[in-house]
């Protein structure tokens, strides 16, 4: 990369250079034993609604793209069925691309599902240790 070329950073605005310096994402905290985040419960809640949300709209799409890949010639000569069987081509790729997205929102949304389970199962095991404490003692 040559220097002095742009380099991405996310959450940066270049309209903001004279402003405070960009900052991290909204979702956890970093782990300070390693790579990874730790989420809230909120947190978690959040994540799978957004996952959801983005599996639905490529639902949505993936049901315009099946108009792509069933498009039929306008007409009865060459061009017109080249230009169909093209569009169809087009088609197919497009709704084997979303069906690939489709699945990965929704496996990550499961992920995060199995993360709030483990996460109440914590919070279960926790409250069960806190009541096995003696009482009274202070």
């Amino acid at each position: 990369m040559p220097e002095g070329a742009p380099v991405y950073q996310p959450g940066f605005n270049p309209d903001s250079i004279c402003k405070a310096p960009p900052t991290g994402g909204s979702y956890g905290t970093p782990v300070a034993e390693g790579a990874g985040f730790k989420y809230d419960e909120a947190t978690l809640h959040e994540l799978v609604a957004e996952w959801h949300e983005l599996a639905k709209e490529y639902k949505v799409d993936l049901n315009q793209a099946e108009y792509l890949a069933k498009a039929k010639p306008p007409g009865q000569e060459y061009a017109s069925g080249n230009n169909a069987n093209v569009t169809r081509h087009s088609g197919t790729a497009l709704t084997d691309a979303l069906n690939l997205r489709i699945a990965y929102c929704e496996n990550m949304a499961n992920k995060y599902v199995t993360a709030l389970g483990k996460y109440a199962t914590a919070e279960e095991h926790a409250a069960a240790v806190i009541d096995q404490q003696p009482k009274g003692i202070l």
